[in-house]
């Protein structure tokens, strides 16, 4: 009776609160807003929180979950997470969500659990897609580019398992704009859906600007998911009190260290937060649209560890719009 009781059925609704963009020139459309797996949802977290968040972010439009086959901690456990997401709550749904996940980085002991070789990459699907309960991804993303392995092979790997109905679509992540375009070209050849480029982008970090993905990227019809739009938290009210002690610099300082919070960057996060007032969000609404304020960026990956972040950052996607005085403070307050 309790499984009966607790079933879930998601929100009639959920389609009316989110705006969706075309990836690309690819006929998929993402969420502006997507769910990022990257942390919260490992094996040392609670099962109780993941699925509440997961519920609440299908519940307003969010349809796009984004993985890793080393999403953990300890590797794989985000997916094995996903998995029994999908067996308890979201298997009837499985045709309105995008999930994908990626290979790139360590995953196993020894040569072939790393980098981009046909192996590992072939390898690492059928172990994702098992951990997921999944019989193919949506998009399944090379993670890094790999100077070691010839860019062929892997992007033939990729293109194969598109072909072997593993994946919808191809994607690479965190490739600069040359690596871009060659992979562009090698998918192209093969006649392989490729439709996304992962990046990390923020108003704190501009390389995607510098380094030219994002120009190349939306010339060549190509989208761009966006990861770290918060920077790591730095863009939030968290630390503007110093630093909470259930912080991820306090818990878990892998990505983001105490030192990178100077006086400079603390005072650019003041004035940040104070124009983040003044339009009406708070900071990580104002970072989080920020990122969407052009169509060059077809959806941006959040964090959550509860579920109120994810109510709270929902409405970017309306509110993505900036004055010219809006975008020149934002420059001067960074320089």
């Amino acid at each position: 009776m309790a499984d009966i009781i607790n079933l879930y059925v998601a929100n009639n609704e959920r389609y009316t609160k989110m705006t969706y963009n075309r990836a690309g020139r690819s006929g998929l459309k993402f969420p502006a807003v997507s769910l990022g797996f990257w942390h919260n949802f490992g094996s040392k977290d609670n099962y109780d929180t993941m699925k509440a968040m997961c519920r609440t972010a299908f519940d307003h439009g969010i349809t796009q979950f984004d993985l890793a086959n080393n999403y953990g901690p300890v590797y794989g456990s985000a997916e094995s997470s996903l998995g029994r997401l999908m067996e308890e709550d979201f298997g009837p749904y499985r045709d309105e969500l995008v999930i994908t996940t990626k290979a790139g980085y360590d995953m196993w002991e020894g040569p072939y659990g790393d980098h981009g070789s046909r192996k590992y990459l072939m390898a690492s699907i059928d172990q994702s897609l098992k951990r997921m309960k999944l019989d193919y991804v949506d998009i399944f993303y090379h993670h890094r580019m790999d100077q070691e392995t010839p860019l062929e092979e892997t992007m033939t790997a990729l293109a194969d398992i598109v072909r072997s109905g593993k994946a919808l679509y191809a994607g690479i992540s965190n490739y600069d704009r040359e690596y871009t375009q060659k992979a562009a070209e090698l998918l192209r050849q093969m006649h392989c859906p490729f439709i996304v480029n992962q990046r990390r982008y923020s108003i704190f970090d501009r390389t995607i600007e510098e380094d030219g993905v994002k120009a190349f990227c939306k010339e060549a019809g190509v989208g761009i998911i966006a990861y770290s739009p918060l920077a790591q938290g730095m863009l939030t009210d968290k630390y503007l009190q110093g630093i909470p002690d259930d912080s991820r610099i306090a818990r878990d300082a892998r990505f983001l260290h105490a030192s990178d919070l100077t006086e400079h960057r603390l005072a650019q996060i003041r004035q940040l937060n104070e124009l983040a007032g003044q339009r009406g969000q708070t900071l990580a609404q104002m970072a989080l649209s920020w990122v969407l304020k052009d169509d060059a960026v077809c959806s941006v990956l959040i964090g959550a560890s509860k579920p109120e972040q994810i109510v709270e950052n929902i409405s970017v996607a309306q509110h993505a719009s900036f004055t010219e005085q809006e975008l020149a403070a934002i420059e001067e307050i960074c320089r």
